[in-house]
Order: structure tokens, then sequence, then C-alpha cells
């Protein structure tokens, strides 16, 4: 049998394996196997929430389907915390720094999903299992897997120096994927945000307009809202740069807010003037 005429196997349909059956599939038979048959089900019908492949390349595709950059950011995290002591704004900073012609911005933020998320644990555990112990990676990760616990103790550490008791406020976090405009919740250092802001004994609202309910519900124990919340909160975070959230601009952002109240924009998504802390 010569190798076109193959039949392929690919394990997991997902943000990888369903472009991979899309493009292998355009010119030979793909099997495709997922545990998740909900996923399963909606592909056959032709809808990937990932929005990684359109309907019509699902459906040209011949599959068969069955159930069953990571220390760079880390440094500008690091940055911001020292920045941060300093009283030095890390985006007026980086703005200073992006007159060289050879300088490559990285912003400070929440570092989730798998790429960087997870997939340098790969690498650090095989290099451990040769004796070699790989500080630098390991310390980026120790940095960024710690900034979502960062950004709801900033939060509320602010609110109480406005007078607003943490304990049974109501705080708003816009966004729960791990980047903007897309649904991917895999390794959402917002469920970092979310669980401290619970030990705080706060009460948290969830709003994003992309993600799943359900998927949100599996990841974050509460559903999201997909509307803009009707009335203001005492803390509002924002967490994820959507292009919804920067729509409504500056006048959106502020009536989700009670007066006095904290916004903390861990994206740097709207001015400085407007927010009470930042990343």
């Amino acid at each position: 049998m010569d190798l076109a005429s193959r039949k392929i196997a690919i394990i997991g349909l997902g943000y990888v394996g369903l472009p991979l059956a899309v493009a292998f599939g355009a010119t030979r038979d793909v099997v495709g196997f997922d545990i998740n048959q909900s996923r399963v089900d909606a592909l056959e019908r032709g809808e990937d929430h990932t929005l990684e492949a359109s309907t019509d390349e699902i459906r040209a595709a011949k599959v068969i389907k069955n159930t069953q950059r990571d220390l760079n950011i880390a440094l500008m995290n690091e940055l911001s915390l020292i920045f941060g002591k300093l009283g030095i704004d890390t985006s007026e900073v980086l703005e200073a720094a992006g007159t060289k012609w050879n300088f490559l911005r990285f912003t400070p933020g929440l570092v989730g999903g798998h790429c960087i998320g997870v997939d340098p644990y790969y690498l650090t555990h095989k290099a451990q299992e040769l004796g070699y112990h790989p500080e630098v990676i390991l310390a980026g990760r120790r940095i960024n897997d710690g900034m979502g616990q960062h950004g709801a103790d900033q939060t509320a550490r602010l609110m109480m120096r406005k007078g607003t008791p943490v304990v049974g406020s109501r705080i708003l976090v816009m966004g729960t994927a791990f980047k903007e405009n897309c649904p991917d919740l895999r390794s959402s250092k917002v469920a970092d945000i979310v669980s401290r802001l619970k030990e705080y004994t706060a009460g948290i609202d969830i709003w994003d307009p992309w993600v799943d309910a359900q998927e949100c519900a599996r990841a974050f124990g509460m559903t999201s809202m997909k509307d803009i919340p009707d009335e203001p909160y005492d803390g509002v975070i924002v967490a994820v740069g959507h292009r919804q959230f920067r729509a409504p601009g500056v006048d959106g952002l502020q009536a989700l807010c009670k007066t006095p109240g904290v916004i903390y924009d861990i994206k740097g998504l709207f001015p400085r003037h407007v927010t009470d802390g930042r990343f």
C-alpha cells in the first residue's frame, strides 16, 4: 500500500488535533478519536467551538469521528512587580523601550494555555531525569504561575485602602479564556484569580462572551454571564483583553463599578488614570 492511500488516526480532536484531521482529511481518510462525546457530536454536525475549522472545512474532510513565549513574559511579569513597588508604570517603561529599533514588545499578563503554560514542564521533567536542574525555565514558570493570585491580592488591597470591605463584596471578573478573542479555557490563570477571591469570601461573577457555558462551569465551577451586567460592582478585574470589553470605552468600564470602587486592569486595556491598578 502506498503512503498516500494509508488511513491516518488522530487521537484528540482539540485545538491541534482537529486542524490536523481537517488538513489530512482533504486528501485521504482520517479516523478521529476523542473521549468527549459532546465534542464528537458537535463535530459531526460541522460545529467547532474552538473556531479552528469552519463548517465547510469539517464537512469537506474525509474524517470518520469516533468517541472515546514563557520566559520573556515571566521577565515582564517580574519587572511589573518591581516597577509596581517603585511606583513606576510598566506600560510607560515599555513605550520608552519601544523607541529602540530592536526592541521586542512583551507585556505582563496571565500565562495560561498549553503551549506556554504546560509544555515547558515536559522539557524540565526530562532535563531533571537526566540530572540537570533547569533553573531559568522553572523560575519563569514560578513567576507566571503566581500572577493570578497576585492580581486578586492587589485588587483586595486596593479595595481595603478605599474602605470597601472585601468580605461580602461583589466583584466582577471580565474574561475567563486564557487569551483574548478566543473561547479557549485550557489552563486559564483566571481560575487562580477566582479561587483566590473566594478565599476572601467575596461574591464573584464572571463575564466572558466568548466561552462555552458548560465548559466554563466545568473549569470554574460557575457559569459565565454572556451579557453586560446591569448593576455596578465593588470591584472589577479586567482579566482578558476581549474586543467586547474594549468597545464600550472608558465610560462603559466605569459604569460597571461603584463609587468608590476598584478597577484592576490586568491587561492594561484602558488608560492608567481611569483604573486603580494593573500589572
